[in-house]
């Protein structure tokens, strides 16, 4: 069975209690999705198995939170982007339905919950992600670290994502996370620099691209990730700048994916991408040097993200056996 994407999978469907923000702000009615737009409903066995056990461990999920529309298909097969630091955003993007607000102190067990679960589920890899926390010294940089050592001591041999905010005005902690080592460092641009204002306007796209510049450069060791929505008024040219300015910063691997409107409140879409258009720009992002890519309509960060990390990590050992060829013909 499929479903068109209509609802919040937490039922939070009042924006107002959301995203006060917002509350003032015309509608923008929500387009009909295309038929290439579609979802199994969730009612496979192991995705309330993996509900339940989050419950228990009292977790949050980027999941829920940011109503993916993958969450039957992810949570079925065991896989889940755990939200640390709480539920509440500190920034109002234009496209996201977290709750924004004033946030709750720091849970100082919420490291060794989210290690056990990790361990319960038995993850090859997790993905650790978070709410901007602005009201923070160091924008939860030491939380991430408490949470990677954590998951490190528990589940030995399971791989380490990390999707982080920008830490922006927040010295030094961008060193903190890296210290960590996570095996995979993403932060997404989210959209071209020209919506910045209106799309993403707590956030300056030359301080998220030094970010990712800034950890190949404290540790080349660790892979970097970015992911762009699409169908928010980008044209081409734009979104093709955008690759090369991630390439140029050594950005490994680069997700693709369209914008779902979560509310009235939200920005409008502007065009549902086709997935020939998608298939398009992977064949861009590939040529221009990424190492993994992944674009289609339904592609979020996460989506699919042990089986892509498993082929970033042989695609670089690959590159890296054409490197010495190279030397030793030379």
């Amino acid at each position: 069975m499929s479903v068109r994407l209509t609802i919040d999978h937490r039922k939070k469907t009042d924006a107002a209690l959301r995203h006060p923000e917002k509350a003032h702000r015309p509608d923008n009615p929500i387009a009909r999705k295309p038929d290439w737009i579609r979802v199994r409903a969730p009612n496979h066995p192991t995705y309330h198995e993996t509900r339940r056990l989050m419950r228990d461990n009292n977790l949050v999920t980027v999941c829920e939170e940011a109503a993916c529309p993958n969450i039957g298909e992810c949570w079925s097969q065991r896989h889940a982007t755990m939200m640390i630091m709480g539920e509440i955003c500190t920034r109002a993007c234009a496209f996201c339905n977290v709750t924004t607000g004033l946030p709750h102190a720091l849970d100082a067990d919420e490291p060794e919950r989210v290690a056990d679960a990790v361990a319960r589920l038995g993850l090859r890899h997790v993905v650790i992600t978070s709410v901007d926390r602005d009201d923070l010294p160091d924008g939860g940089a030491h939380h991430f670290a408490r949470v990677i050592g954590a998951i490190r001591a528990h589940a030995p041999d399971t791989t380490i994502e990390i999707l982080t905010p920008d830490f922006l005005r927040k010295p030094g902690a961008l060193e903190v996370v890296v210290r960590a080592r996570p095996d995979v460092f993403n932060h997404n641009l989210e959209t071209v620099p020209r919506l910045y204002t209106t799309i993403r306007p707590g956030a300056r796209y030359y301080q998220s691209m030094r970010l990712l510049d800034d950890v190949k450069k404290m540790d080349p060791s660790i892979f970097t990730k970015s992911g762009l929505m699409l169908g928010l008024g980008e044209e081409r040219p734009e979104i093709l700048q955008v690759m090369d300015d991630l390439r140029i910063a050594d950005v490994d691997f680069i997700t693709l994916g369209q914008y779902l409107q979560p509310t009235v409140k939200h920005a409008a879409v502007a065009r549902f991408v086709t997935p020939e258009e998608f298939a398009d720009y992977a064949g861009m992002a590939r040529v221009k040097g990424f190492l993994q890519v992944s674009s289609s309509p339904l592609t979020r960060s996460s989506y699919h993200a042990d089986a892509d990390f498993a082929e970033l990590r042989a695609a670089r050992a690959q590159r890296l056996r054409g490197e010495r060829g190279v030397m030793e013909i030379m």
